[in-house]
């Protein structure tokens, strides 16, 4: 009896994406002596079934778990850089050089990090490209959604690429040297050789996949862990108002927002999934497919990541990365009645992030995009677009979720200016440990502060420093010269 491919086998088929096997076809004595075993993906054969077609839609959220991606070492080496954690272990393998900004294009993290995000787009050109080639092995309903999830997917992992390799958005308007703009499905080496397009060039193409995956995502799927983990409509909408406040263009950010956020507290998506906010010690603890998780990278027993590339190993179980008290933990006017305050444990005198608690094999589900940062992103474009009114009311909802009894002192909230500087802390609290710290320092132009504990100190980067984004990858250098050009 014929065997059916289960959905399990297909998980494992989705990591050999790209690397396409050659079947044997020269005779028949060839074909039963060396069949063609039916978990092989070919060319040919790549989507022949609608089962093969869903392998290759998992298997681009497989990639962007990469352990060298949102699986793991993007929250290392991006909160490694910034000012909230000390480094205790001067461990090459997990982000020191990143921590004491000694990063250089010959470091493990500078070359895993472009290749896991460049898998990922390659994965996402492939099914784009497979799908618009055999547009009838699906319902013209699913070649859609699969699509539109395969541009999410990709403007996901260009806007990863181009905040850590390129100069800043805001720096000049985006007309720095960006990213070599992949959009076709590649399965040799032929095509390596490719110029950079412009930061602007690269944020246009991230909001022209995320509009049009926007228009053909559905607006739900049908379980709570398919909300957390595969694109919908409102995931869109979200990436579209971080993409839009890392290039300064408030207005969109609002306009975004608006979508997904109701005019009044509560706030709530009025459309699609019900986001809003959820307990706070509950989203990172028993509830990961809460409705305030807008996309997170889940780990199972099967599937995870582990080790020295795991986030919560390496700032938790390892105890590699103590919380700095010169950093947002050390901050007084973060009461102690704050629920955020209890992700942290004591050890050696010093303080370790608990967000991540789980015990080996580390099965906490990474978060990628929580409601709560749409609304902080709302909250810094109306303020800067001089709504302070609404700006703070968003601020308000974020901070007393966690601490009902807070009330921000009026000279944190009565001007613009100390109303963007007061969201912008909020932004350190309520997302510590998410991988939003240097980026946030980035697109306002701001140092890479110093820090320091006994043993060890990192000095600060200013902008004008070359070590201010990471370096080309020396392994991509040499099989594309055209990145020097």
């Amino acid at each position: 009896m014929k065997r059916t491919i289960k959905h399990k086998s297909i998980l494992k088929l989705s990591g050999f994406l790209g690397l396409f096997l050659i079947g044997t076809t020269a005779c028949n004595e060839a074909k039963y002596l060396n069949p063609t075993p039916e978990t092989s993906i070919s060319g040919a054969n790549v989507t022949a079934s609608p089962e093969r077609i869903l392998g290759l839609v998992n298997g681009i959220y497989r990639s962007l778990k990469n352990g060298n991606f949102y699986g793991g070492n993007y929250y290392t080496y991006t909160e490694a850089r910034g000012e909230e954690f000390i480094n205790r272990t001067s461990n090459t393998f997990t982000a020191f050089e990143a921590w004491s900004q000694t990063l250089n294009s010959g470091s493990n993290f500078v070359a895993g990090f472009w290749a896991a995000g460049y898998a990922t787009i390659n994965n996402a050109n492939i099914l784009i490209k497979g799908l618009t080639d055999n547009p009838n092995v699906v319902s013209p309903a699913l070649t859609k959604q699969y699509i539109a999830e395969a541009k999410f997917a990709r403007a996901l992992s260009y806007f990863s690429l181009v905040t850590l390799y390129a100069r800043p958005y805001n720096e000049n308007k985006g007309t720095s040297p960006g990213l070599p703009l992949r959009l076709l499905a590649e399965t040799g080496t032929a095509n390596n050789a490719l110029k950079r397009s412009s930061v602007a060039e690269i944020y246009a193409q991230i909001i022209k996949d995320l509009d049009e995956a926007e228009a053909d995502l559905p607006l739900n799927h049908a379980t709570a862990l398919l909300n957390t983990t595969r694109a919908h409509r409102n995931s869109a909408i979200a990436l579209k108002t971080r993409v839009y406040l890392n290039s300064g263009n408030y207005a969109k950010v609002i306009e975004e927002a608006k979508k997904i956020v109701s005019t009044q507290a509560p706030y709530a998506a009025s459309t699609g999934v019900n986001h809003k906010l959820q307990n706070i010690i509950e989203i990172f603890t028993t509830n990961y497919t809460s409705t305030e998780s807008i996309l997170s990278a889940p780990m199972t027993e099967l599937d995870n990541v582990t080790g020295q590339t795991s986030f919560p190993y390496v700032f938790n179980a390892n105890a590699e990365y103590n919380l700095n008290p010169a950093g947002i933990w050390g901050d007084t006017e973060w009461k102690s009645t704050d629920l955020r305050r209890t992700f942290s444990r004591t050890a050696s005198g010093v303080q370790f992030l608990t967000k991540y608690n789980k015990p080996s094999p580390f099965l906490d589900y990474m978060p990628i995009i929580r409601y709560s940062e749409v609304l902080l992103n709302y909250a810094e474009a109306a303020a800067r677009t001089g709504d302070l009114s609404k700006s703070a009311d968003l601020l308000k909802a974020v901070r007393n979720r966690s601490d009902a009894s807070y009330v921000f002192p009026d000279k944190d909230v009565s001007t613009q200016t100390a109303l963007v500087n007061t969201i912008l802390k909020e932004r350190r609290i309520e997302l510590l440990g998410e991988g939003f710290r240097s980026n946030d320092l980035l697109r306002n132009l701001l140092p890479l502060p110093a820090k320091s504990s006994n043993a060890l100190s990192a000095p600060a980067v200013n902008p004008a420093d070359p070590n201010y984004i990471f370096p080309l990858p020396n392994t991509e250098i040499t099989s594309n010269k055209s990145l020097l050009e």
